[in-house]
């Protein structure tokens, strides 16, 4: 049975402390691709908000949904980024789908937020300072969201 198509509209969240250190994690294929917290709407009609906060948790183990403490910390930038989906990926969507819109959020924890991995999504992940983890992103969007973290908190 195939899967359904991934749906072009995804979000990136920023996870950070207040000391402005990012978590990154790694994903498992392809191997050494550090990023932020990454993911597409599973339906249409889910929000952004609701895409950030599932993926949150499903790749974090972090929980900022309604009534957790860390829901008012999770803060839409009201910034959009469209990009051409990498080939290797053009699968995964609907024929004639070469292009995604991806929501930016960030996410202010505590410092020492324990993370949980899904091991099957990634494999690995670190907590950097901003500047660093920019540097150590392998996409360019996410590398420019972590670079206007500081306007973000300020």
């Amino acid at each position: 049975m195939q899967r359904p198509y991934k749906i072009p509209q995804s979000v990136l969240v920023v996870i950070h402390t207040p000391a402005l250190e990012v978590l990154l994690i790694n994903r498992a294929d392809p191997a050494n691709f550090w990023q932020s917290v990454t993911g597409s709407k599973d339906r249409e009609d889910e929000s952004f908000l609701e895409t950030a906060v599932r993926e949150v948790a499903e790749e974090t183990g972090i929980d900022c949904g309604p009534g957790t403490s860390l829901a008012q910390s999770l803060r839409d930038w009201g910034l959009e980024n469209v990009y051409a989906i990498y080939p290797r990926w053009l699968h995964r969507y609907a024929p004639g789908i070469t292009r995604n819109t991806e929501r930016v959020f960030g996410l202010r924890v505590p410092a020492g937020t324990p993370v949980t991995l899904s091991p099957r999504e990634h494999t690995a992940y670190q907590w950097l300072p901003w500047r660093q983890a920019a540097d150590a992103c392998f996409s360019p969007s996410n590398a420019e969201a972590i670079l206007l973290l500081p306007q973000f908190v300020a």
